[in-house]
Order: C-alpha cells, then sequence, then structure tokens
C-alpha cells in the first residue's frame, strides 16, 4: 500500500508527526471517569448482595449476552443456544463445548481477556486469539490470512456503501508498517498495566479507550480486528477492576449505538492526537452499559422473585410454561417483551390446550395476581404482573 504523504493536514491520525502519542485533557474527562466508578461499583455491588447462585447465574446470562453483542456489532448473528452453551462449558456446568467453533472461539477469547489478564499481551496472544476467531481460516467464504499480521498490499480500509459508490470512512497504516506499529503499541500497554503496588500512572478506564483507538487504528489483522479490539478493552478493563470486567456490558452498550460507535471512533481516527472527546464519549457509554447491567441484575431478581411466588401458589404445568415464556420475554425497556402481550389464543398456541381452558387459566392467575390485564373482549391482553416491568401493547 502507498501511504498518503505527510502534510501539515493530516488525513488519518497516524500521519500527526507525534503519532503514536495520544493525550488527552484528565482535567475535562475527571467527572464523567467519577461517574463511571460509582456505576461500576453499583453492579458489582449488586452482585456481591444477592448470593453465590443467583451470581453465577446473572454472570453467565450478562457474559452471553456481551457475547452475542460483540459479534452483532460486526453483523454477525451467533446462536444463542449455542453461545449460552459454550458459554456453560466455560463455567464447568457442562463436559464439552458447542462444537460450534466460531462461538467457541469468541468466547474463548473473551474469557482469556478477562481471566487472563495478567499475562502480558504479545503479539503471539493476541494471533492465537484471532486464529480463533477464525478457525475454519474463512471469513464467510473469503479465504483470510489467520495468525499473523496482515501482509496483503492493498490498503486496509473501512468502506461502507454499495459497490462502485463505496466511501472511504478510514485508510490504516501499510501493512509493512503494522510490525513496528503493533510492538509500540504493545509495549505501552505493558507499560501502563495497573499494578497492586504503585498508584496508576494512567486511570484504568481511560488507558482501554486509549487502547481501543489506538489498535483499531492500526487494524493490523486482515480480519477480526472489532472484536480483538474489544477484547483488548475487556482486558484493560479486567486489568484495573478485576476479571468481573466483562459484567459492565460495554459491548452490549457499544451495540445499542453502533451507529454513534462507529462515528466517535472514526473522528478520533480522522482527528488530532488530542482524543479528549473520544476518551470521554467512551467512558460515557461504560456508564451506560454498567446502568444497563444494573437493570438486567435487577431484572434477574425480580424473575426469582416472581417464580418463587408461583410456585407457592401451586399453579399448573401449563401455566407454569407461559409464566416462564413470558419471564424470559422480560420487560420491553430492556430490550425484551411478549409481543402484543400473552392472549387466550396465544396460550392455547403454546400450551396445546382449549380455548376454555387457556380463558380458564389466565383467569386463575390473574385472581392469584401473577399477571395483570388490559383491554376487554378481543383486545384482552396478559403480562407478568412484575413491578416496573411493562409488555409492548401491539402485536
Amino acid at each position: 500500500m502507498t501511504t498518503q504523504s505527510q502534510t501539515a493536514q493530516p488525513s488519518y491520525i497516524w500521519q500527526h508527526p507525534g503519532w503514536p502519542t495520544l493525550v488527552f485533557d484528565a482535567g475535562a474527562v475527571a467527572h464523567d471517569l467519577d461517574v463511571a466508578h460509582l456505576q461500576m461499583g453499583r453492579v458489582l455491588g449488586l452482585l456481591d448482595a444477592i448470593g453465590l447462585t443467583a451470581s453465577q447465574e446473572i454472570t453467565r446470562e450478562l457474559w452471553v449476552q456481551e457475547v452475542i453483542a460483540t459479534a452483532a456489532i460486526e453483523g454477525e448473528k451467533l446462536d444463542l443456544t449455542a453461545v449460552r452453551s459454550s458459554v456453560a462449558h466455560r463455567f464447568g456446568l457442562v463436559d464439552a463445548p458447542t462444537g460450534d467453533r466460531q462461538v467457541d472461539g469468541l468466547v474463548a477469547v473473551m474469557q482469556d481477556a478477562t481471566r487472563g489478564n495478567q499475562s502480558v499481551l504479545d503479539s503471539d496472544r493476541l494471533c492465537r486469539w484471532q486464529s480463533a476467531l477464525f478457525p475454519g481460516g474463512t471469513s464467510g467464504l473469503r479465504r483470510i490470512a489467520v495468525g499473523r499480521y496482515r501482509d496483503h498490499t492493498d490498503p486496509m480500509q473501512i468502506v461502507s456503501g454499495r459497490q462502485g459508490h463505496e466511501v472511504v470512512h478510514y485508510t490504516a497504516p501499510a501493512s509493512d508498517r503494522v510490525a513496528t506499529e503493533m510492538a509500540r503499541f504493545l509495549a505501552w500497554f505493558e507499560a501502563t498495566r495497573p499494578t497492586s503496588n504503585a498508584a496508576p500512572r494512567l486511570n484504568g478506564l481511560a488507558r482501554a479507550a486509549l487502547a481501543h483507538l489506538w489498535f483499531e487504528s492500526i487494524h493490523p489483522f486482515e480480519d477480526g480486528n472489532g472484536r480483538l479490539g474489544r477484547a483488548i478493552v475487556d482486558l484493560a478493563l479486567a486489568q484495573a477492576v478485576g476479571p468481573t470486567a466483562r459484567l459492565l456490558g460495554m459491548s452490549r452498550q457499544l451495540l445499542a449505538v453502533r451507529v454513534a460507535y462507529y462515528d466517535a471512533l472514526n473522528r478520533a481516527q480522522s482527528g488530532a492526537l488530542d482524543v479528549t472527546p473520544w476518551v470521554q464519549w467512551f467512558v460515557q457509554a461504560l456508564t451506560q452499559g454498567c446502568i444497563q447491567s444494573q437493570a438486567v441484575v435487577k431484572q434477574a431478581l425480580d424473575k426469582a422473585s416472581f417464580r418463587q411466588r408461583a410456585a407457592s401458589l401451586a399453579v399448573n404445568e401449563r401455566q407454569s410454561k407461559v409464566l416462564n415464556r413470558l419471564l424470559e420475554a422480560g420487560s420491553s425497556e430492556l430490550g425484551g417483551g411478549f409481543l402484543g402481550g400473552m392472549t387466550a389464543e396465544k396460550y392455547s398456541q403454546i400450551t396445546g390446550s382449549s380455548k376454555a381452558t387457556a380463558t380458564r387459566d389466565l383467569a386463575a392467575l390473574l385472581r392469584h395476581g401473577l399477571l395483570k390485564v388490559e383491554g376487554v373482549g378481543k383486545a384482552t391482553r396478559y403480562a407478568v404482573n412484575v413491578e416496573g416491568w411493562s409488555q409492548p401493547a401491539t402485536s
């Protein structure tokens, strides 16, 4: 690849003469960092307060959500059952992985990034991570270089738009510069690692923001850079707060604001070496991820309490099945909800019962206070009666 000439107005961050010395205004981001640390503490405090068994169940579910999200950011939809099975294997709850090598590889990378946070991040480890993401050596039907940095002569570009009308958002350094660029990045990452016996020279959350931007700007691999860059975020956060960093919901939040995420990253990559706006954006996104993780924990507690209440009322097998479906759909505020609410017709389809039986079962659940109802006649809809939960009103 032929790089653009160094000019007074560089097109990309790596073309600045001072690259890769990224800086930010610590005073400008101090408040955002304080808020993020507060919300992180609340997530971890909630998990500590609910007991080991419940905490493990929620931890698994949050991890599953992070795996699904980091792939979805790249437009890849993973099988939820396979992800849950792979995570369960990593927790030692099942003997064998799923057989879906792509899912197992991504889960293994994310586990290594958090549980292996004390191990050095070097080129060999990164290359093994990238190999795990592409176990067949292909991305879709396209063969790619795996287990090594990119070496193609074509420009490494971030492009959108249909063929013939592409828009180039970013061009990374040429392949022949990658090894040198990565050596500098990895040396910095190790030198700035938080240690228990010394005050950190760099705030751990700000360090994660800088690491993500720096790695994504180099874009060292032919494919998988986004997932690897977010694994580096997990590693940096785990070095700052411990393995529970994966529960903070960063990938889930980045998926929720994917367009804004790409815009913020693109602005930073096309800007100057003072990356204060990027650090602020990143820390604020982490804060929102923590807030959503708190909501997930609360919803899990709501489900457990509801199931105990239902068990005390001796609901029948049909009723239990439908209640579980409604609980697993969750609250619409958290992106779930049973679309259109429960109806007698849907109840019949789910349980295989008659319309009359469905009507009686629903009426009993309503009397028990396990369901709430909206509408009348043909517009009657039921939802689980959990305080603060809502369901979508239309089908």
